[in-house]
């Protein structure tokens, strides 16, 4: 498939990632809010379940084996200092996905242990970390090769 195709698909699974990213904190914030075993809080479990396993999930793959398609396709930017840090902040986004889905399963087993505040403010880390990527992608900062300071490299 050439570069341009697999960048579009790229940026289509980041996309749908993210929407999950920012959206499943905010549904539970509304479950905390849901009396365990009402008609909400079930409905809640349901919006959760699907929007993780539907949408996130495959979303999260589709970026990551796009991504290294592509990284695949351009051996300089492995080299790039930026690059590593888009690495490092998409595996955090990784982190942050991995904490959503074991929160999303306390919920479905009634047994949630935090605040909506808390979820308020989990609720920025996606965002905070999309700002950084989308920065070291579009300004690339400290471009250039610096793999030459490592000795052995």
């Amino acid at each position: 498939m050439p570069y341009i195709w697999i960048k579009a698909l790229h940026v289509i699974a980041v996309i749908s990632w993210m929407a999950g990213m920012l959206y499943l904190p905010r549904l539970f914030v509304y479950h905390t809010q849901a009396k365990p075993g009402s008609d909400l809080s079930e409905t809640l479990k349901i919006m959760e379940r699907r929007l993780l396993r539907y949408i996130m999930n495959p979303a999260m793959i589709v970026s990551f084996a796009t991504g290294f398609a592509m990284l695949e396709t351009n051996d300089a930017l492995k080299a790039q200092l930026f690059m590593h840090i888009k690495m490092v902040s998409v595996l955090a986004m990784a982190g942050v996905h991995g904490m959503l889905a074991r929160y999303r399963r306390a919920f479905a087993e009634d047994r949630n242990i935090h605040s909506g505040k808390f979820y308020r403010i989990l609720n920025e880390a996606p965002t905070v970390l999309m700002i950084v990527i989308v920065i070291m992608i579009i300004v690339k900062p400290w471009q250039g090769h610096y793999l030459w300071l490592i000795p052995g490299l």
